[in-house]
């Protein structure tokens, strides 16, 4: 912590302030949550933007305000009809917090979203990143917000050679911050460490020349700034195989399956599927039989129609895909349904499983 206290004494703050907020102004990107500054669509925004680009996130937002335009809408809102919204954004643990959380805000804070730092990250979901954005971009208030992004600015600026992949080096960054923030702008400056790590000093080929803040960056005047910021890899991805089935009833009806309330994908409707434990389990007569030692079903696989793959952040899906029947005695359930193809709209499914109805859809056309 020592070394950047030091590179900061280097640096004239209320300069550093005028042009990197300067630069902001002039530069800044038109983005739907920047028209105003409801704190409601800046959570949104914020837990949206979490793992996933802006460009991704537009559209997703828009649709979502328009269908719970208010936190009172949300938090009256059904699961199903929430998790549809955010249909194939991925991490769905994020908007199960922010639904928790707003349910919370509503009954608790009369629908106004805490402008506290102990109230705001008390809520399901909001850590010290999201409580910061929220405080300082909707309330003005100086709260450091600390994300990727800013860890890499502040890194080659200040010339920090701390590791950003473990947790503790955060507080490094947000004691940074909170040295060098504007108490007159914080909701400009915070977004524009943001603005300048997305646009500017970017992970691979920083645009320095480009750089409102190149007269203040270490890292550039060392000649360091390409080795910065300090990251070490995660472990690699686990990769599981599945079997996945479209299986029909008499009528033709698709059964459809709810995944379980808590872990991976919760509460997101998919097609039946197993894991293969075995590598080489390749006959359908042996599939079938998995799907019965599993869920006690009693299906007749017909074809193989492909194969596809969906990459998380830990793990690796391998499905085979194939179609097939199930007996007229199986019970639909909360968990199980048989719907038709045109049902499938209202119902939220996982990009893999999008992918495999597409799969599926390509064969038919054949």
């Amino acid at each position: 912590m020592v070394n950047e206290l030091k590179n900061i004494e280097k640096i004239s703050i209320k300069k550093f302030q005028d042009d990197l907020i300067s630069w902001f102004k002039a530069e800044q990107r038109e983005l739907p949550w920047r028209k105003d500054q409801d704190p409601y669509k800046v959570w949104v925004s914020e837990i949206m933007l979490q793992q996933t680009r802006v460009d991704t996130v537009i559209p997703y937002f828009n649709r979502f305000i328009e269908w719970f335009p208010t936190i009172e809408d949300l938090a009256e809102a059904n699961d199903d009809k929430v998790l549809k919204a955010w249909e194939g954004l991925g991490y769905y643990s994020r908007v199960r917090n922010l639904h928790s959380a707003v349910k919370e805000v509503n009954e608790k804070y009369n629908g106004q979203v805490p402008n506290t730092p102990k109230e705001i990250s008390s809520l399901k979901g909001v850590g010290p990143y999201t409580a910061g954005a929220i405080l300082s971009i909707a309330y003005g208030i100086p709260e450091p917000a600390v994300d990727g992004n800013v860890m890499r600015v502040l890194s080659r600026i200040l010339s920090i050679w701390e590791d950003i992949a473990k947790p503790s080096t955060r507080k490094v960054f947000e004691n940074a911050v909170r040295q060098l923030i504007s108490h007159d702008e914080p909701s400009e400056f915070n977004q524009a460490l943001m603005e300048l790590g997305a646009l500017i000093c970017t992970p691979t080929s920083p645009s320095c020349l480009l750089c409102p803040l190149r007269e203040h960056c270490q890292g550039f005047h060392e000649g360091v700034e390409t080795d910065l910021p300090v990251k070490s890899k995660k472990n690699s991805q686990r990769t599981v195989e599945l079997a996945a089935v479209i299986l029909k009833d008499a009528s033709g009806r698709i059964l459809i399956h709810k995944r379980p309330e808590s872990g991976l994908l919760a509460n997101l409707w998919e097609f039946p599927n197993v894991e293969i434990h075995q590598p080489f389990v390749l006959e359908r007569g042996q599939i079938a039989d998995l799907f019965h030692d599993s869920f006690d079903m009693d299906i007749q696989l017909e074809k193989g129609i492909g194969q596809i793959e969906h990459i998380f952040s830990h793990l690796i899906w391998n499905i085979r895909v194939y179609t097939g029947t199930i007996s007229t005695d199986f019970q639909e359930s909360i968990e199980w349904k048989f719907i038709t193809l045109a049902d499938i709209e209202e119902y939220a499914f996982p990009v893999s499983y999008h992918k495999i109805l597409k799969l599926y859809q390509d064969y038919n056309k054949k």
